[in-house]
């Protein structure tokens, strides 16, 4: 049965949190440490369902992969999904160690995972038939079998490769240039972790910057990787080795804690050791056009940089958000839209039609949402105009299936009048299982 949270009004939010690790960052720990030669210890790595997904995907590869330290509840594949974080050991069989699967490889909800383990298969001798829950089963998988079908793969599946369920046979992959009609660091990737497999150089040009996590961390484990501008570059038959990495906190899942530090009065946060990527930062920059007392500090750097972000509640103006900074945001945006409310004026959102293809319509199921709570809304395509502030009043809202949806709705509770319920937050196990249970415990009520 799926879990409801009910969210009573706050007063603030304040004192020093971690964050869980960078769940997109763990992703690909995961990828290169099994792809690796020898053995990769990884620290730090979120304990969401949708890593957990990738790591049984690539233990049914053949990999062997097994906890550190056993924390809390454990999954059936042996890695805590209640904890905030796990620290694994990967033995790496290197490039071409995989072993054909016995069973069809079953993703969950991640989109992340399934995208980037076709970019591996790619390169793979053998079949592989891949599925996932039924919203991944409609999320769009043509924009990155298309590209993999030129590289030199063989996918079939619903619409042509566009839905799954997908069987992939791997084939001898040619390095080609790909120009992206839209930025997403998922396509990239897939086309990257591809190009592993590819005789000479693979490139990639985007239209607008995505996130870089998969070029910093293959240039990490030793590929030659160039970065000029929007383009990536990748040689192929590279041997990749790293013997330990540390992930850093989740930078998106530290946007729910700044919102509401925002948004409360007298509210004081210090979130620590969190991931500063500049691909990521977007939503420290949008907070601060709009207003919101927040600075960040990065205090180290090695393949990825991190340190220390601090925010007090403070007074909000609304603001135009659009072009290049999107995919920078795309992920903050549903949290963002909870902030339009609470912002004087208009606060504009152009170029996010991203939005509509994620775990759900994340612009019909923010908006949906908000309306029902008493928030001025329009919206239209792939732009959304909030008109602000509004006294959000409490009540029963949907997450959609959605963990971004959910955890936006509890920050609109915090700050709404009288209780709201938001319904089926099990998704949030997705990507931070102990959410609510940190929130809560640094709000006065």
């Amino acid at each position: 049965m799926s879990s409801n949270i009910a969210v009573k009004p706050a007063k603030k939010i304040s004192g020093r949190v971690k964050m869980p690790g960078d769940k997109s960052i763990s992703h690909r720990a995961v990828f290169l440490g099994a792809l690796s030669e020898g053995l990769t210890e990884v620290e730090n790595l979120s304990a969401g369902e949708d890593c957990l997904r990738s790591i049984k995907a690539f233990q049914n590869l053949g990999i062997r992969i097994d906890p550190v330290r056993k924390v809390e509840k454990e999954s059936s594949s042996g890695f805590s999904t209640q904890s905030n974080n796990s620290t694994l050991k990967i033995y790496g069989q290197g490039l071409s160690g995989l072993k054909e699967p016995v069973q069809i490889l079953d993703l969950g909800n991640s989109g992340t995972s399934i995208r980037l383990l076709l970019g591996v298969l790619s390169g793979q001798n053998f079949c592989t038939v891949l599925t996932g829950d039924e919203s991944l089963q409609n999320r769009p998988m043509r924009r990155v079998t298309g590209p993999l079908e030129m590289m030199g793969a063989e996918i079939v599946g619903r619409e042509k490769g566009n839905l799954l369920p997908l069987v992939i046979k791997g084939g001898k992959i040619t390095a080609i240039d790909y120009k992206l009609p839209v930025a997403s660091a998922q396509v990239k990737s897939a086309i990257l972790l591809a190009a592993l497999y590819a005789n000479g150089e693979t490139r990639v040009e985007e239209p607008a910057k995505s996130r870089d996590h998969t070029e910093r961390m293959l240039s990490f484990f030793g590929a030659e990787v160039t970065v000029n501008g929007l383009r990536v570059g990748i040689k192929g038959k590279p041997s990749l080795s790293r013997g330990k990495i540390s992930v850093p906190g989740d930078i998106s899942v530290a946007a729910f804690f700044l919102v509401a530090a925002g948004l409360l009065p007298s509210s004081s946060l210090e979130i620590e050791c969190v991931g500063l990527n500049p691909t990521r930062c977007g939503i420290i920059e949008a907070l601060q056009k709009m207003g919101m007392e927040v600075t960040a500090e990065i205090t180290s750097e090695d393949f990825e940089p991190r340190g220390n972000i601090k925010a007090a509640g403070s007074k909000l103006k609304g603001i135009t958000l659009k072009g290049e900074i999107i995919p920078r945001i795309i992920d903050e945006i549903p949290v963002l839209l909870v902030a339009a409310t609470q912002a004087e004026g208009r606060t504009v959102f152009e170029d996010i039609g991203e939005l509509r293809v994620k775990e759900t319509d994340r612009i019909q199921s923010m908006t949906s949402n908000l309306i029902k709570m008493g928030a001025r809304i329009e919206e239209e395509n792939d732009r959304v105009i909030v008109i602000g502030p509004t006294a959000l009043k409490g009540t029963t809202v949907e997450s959609f299936g959605d963990h971004r949806t959910a955890m936006s709705m509890i920050v609109a509770g915090l700050i709404a009048q009288g209780e709201t319920t938001i319904l089926n937050t099990d998704c949030i196990k997705t990507s931070t299982p102990l959410f609510w249970e940190n929130l809560s415990r640094l709000i006065t009520f």
